[in-house]
């Protein structure tokens, strides 16, 4: 089945831009976590992401056939053009804060490329298939970490159930389904979101009831990020962050 390329192109980014975001987000913690190993470790998941970025972006840059690279669709586009969930862009807040929303996304990863490998794109499938290494060993790390942190201190305790309170209203944009969405579950190259839900909820609930973590009852999810209809405010700063140099030379090689 032929799938419009506007559509592919669509899904492309909001894979690459989800690795983006929470890639550059990531990546601040470098020289600011608590103990060196968890500073490694951190770096490592950021540039795991930068490189899932690097093929995702590249592909797309490949599809929309304009000459651009991922280089171009990652530094020169405007906060309005990118299609990451909202949960990505969020600060990092506290150590706590940021392990939990790793875990949440990651758990997501995890069923996303599980299904992705199998996609009638082939490289759609080579990117999950490459992809899907890093994303186990990601989600076994910050599984590990959550229940490690919940289930330890009263403080730890807190600080946790503090950080899925505030972002599980997140987790629910990543199973929103569109136009996009649905033409590339009738094509073949990737399920339905909303089809992802019960195993990733399985996934969550069993952590999290090991981490002694009370999961919100809430289903309300903040959204806009991935159609590119609505962005937090944290979005433009860290894109002038991460932009600033391409923009202040544009062109510049090194």
């Amino acid at each position: 089945m032929t799938v419009d390329k506007n559509l592919l192109l669509q899904f492309l980014l909001r894979q690459g831009d989800n690795t983006l975001i929470l890639g550059h987000r990531v990546s601040e913690w470098c020289g600011h976590s608590p103990v060196l190993e968890e500073d490694i470790a951190l770096a490592n998941t950021a540039l795991d992401l930068i490189g899932q970025t690097q093929m995702w972006l590249g592909y797309a840059a490949e599809v929309q056939g304009e000459g651009k690279t991922a280089d171009d669709l990652a530094f020169l586009r405007d906060a309005w053009d990118f299609r990451n969930v909202l949960l990505t862009e969020l600060p990092n807040g506290d150590f706590g804060q940021t392990l939990m929303r790793q875990f949440l996304f990651d758990a997501f990863q995890s069923v996303l490329m599980g299904r992705l490998m199998s996609s009638s794109d082939e490289t759609v499938a080579a990117i999950a298939a490459k992809t899907s290494k890093e994303v186990a060993y990601h989600v076994e790390r910050s599984a590990d970490t959550v229940v490690g942190l919940g289930d330890g201190t009263e403080e730890s305790h807190a600080r946790m159930q503090a950080a899925l309170d505030f972002l599980w209203p997140y987790v629910g944009e990543m199973f929103e389904s569109d136009e996009t969405d649905a033409a590339m579950a009738a094509a073949g190259i990737a399920p339905d979101p909303a089809s992802l839900r019960a195993e990733y909820d399985a996934l969550v609930a069993r952590v999290l009831a090991e981490a002694t973590l009370t999961l919100p009852e809430g289903r309300y999810a903040h959204k806009g990020g991935r159609t590119g209809r609505m962005h937090t405010e944290h979005l433009g700063h860290l894109l002038a962050q991460m932009q600033w140099l391409q923009r202040a030379y544009p062109g510049c090689e090194w």
